[in-house]
């Protein structure tokens, strides 16, 4: 195939949700939505839903690296969207799998510590070690504000500019911290020298289950169809918000998961229906 017409491909290393709304289910949904085949190395496999996560079994490190040395052995990877790792044996095993890659190849971080739902995803020790291991190898890194803070060791209510300065200086190229927690919803982009927000529209009445899962993976394909940090992060920001704002909020009993494909739309049309 023509090298300029080839779909871009794009790996995510992270966890299973069993409810569909996060983790590799809303990031290969969002690689849809952003026009690039994705493609998954899972790190755990959750029994979780709307309400939270029951229980989380770790993916053996080596099967960990034999999936991402597979689909690249083959397939080939144009940018990697990292999130759910859980332990230091865990990420020790990504960073063998990203030495498998080739050094250009971009990396967006969510750093995923605590779920929607409130349940701890990261231990201490898996926390310095995702710090130590897998932020310097980041080119742009995503934290919420509460990620943030828990990164730099600083206190959750510190200014969110500072905050992503503090998480710069952990060692990725780029970092957004994201402002779906704040009352104003503007993301924070750090380039090392200029900070630049990206303001947004907060959709109170919508579903954000998997709304960092969306944004991180957007952002990675973007990354991937040749955008620039910037740019790609303006873009996912955008998509994160729509899917937010069209979110599934009547699946579940709990955050319903957002709507990256527009399924209520199309319910709405009756498209896809028979």
């Amino acid at each position: 195939m023509d090298e300029e017409r080839r779909i871009p491909r794009v790996l995510s290393i992270a966890g299973s949700d069993s409810g569909g709304g996060a983790g590799i289910q809303a990031d290969l949904k969002a690689f849809a939505r952003c026009g690039v085949h994705g493609m998954t190395a899972i790190t755990a496999i959750t029994a979780q839903n709307t309400v939270g996560v029951d229980a989380v079994d770790p993916v053996p490190p080596e099967t960990i690296v034999a999936q991402v040395r597979s689909v690249a052995g083959d397939i080939g990877v144009d940018a990697v969207k990292i999130g759910m790792l859980g332990s230091r044996e865990t990420i020790e095993a990504v960073v063998e799998a990203l030495d498998l890659l080739p050094d250009e190849t971009p990396v967006v971080v969510d750093p995923v510590m605590v779920a929607e739902s409130g349940a701890d995803l990261l231990d201490l020790e898996a926390r310095d070690a995702l710090v130590e291991r897998i932020l310097p190898r980041a080119t742009v890194a995503t934290p919420n504000i509460a990620e943030a803070a828990r990164l730099a060791g600083v206190p959750a209510d510190s200014d969110p500019e500072e905050l992503a300065r503090a998480v710069h200086a952990l060692g990725p190229a780029y970092v957004v911290v994201t402002g779906g927690h704040r009352p104003e919803a503007t993301d924070v982009f750090f380039d090392g020298s200029a900070i630049t927000p990206i303001p947004g529209e907060r959709h109170p009445g919508g579903a954000a289950h998997g709304s960092g899962c969306t944004h991180s993976s957007a952002l990675a394909a973007h990354l991937a169809l040749g955008f620039e940090p910037l740019a790609a992060a303006r873009r996912a920001k955008e998509i994160a918000a729509a899917a937010v704002r069209d979110g599934l909020r009547d699946v579940g009993t709990g955050s319903g998961p957002v709507d990256a494909l527009g399924v209520r739309a199309r319910m709405a049309t009756g498209a896809g229906q028979s």
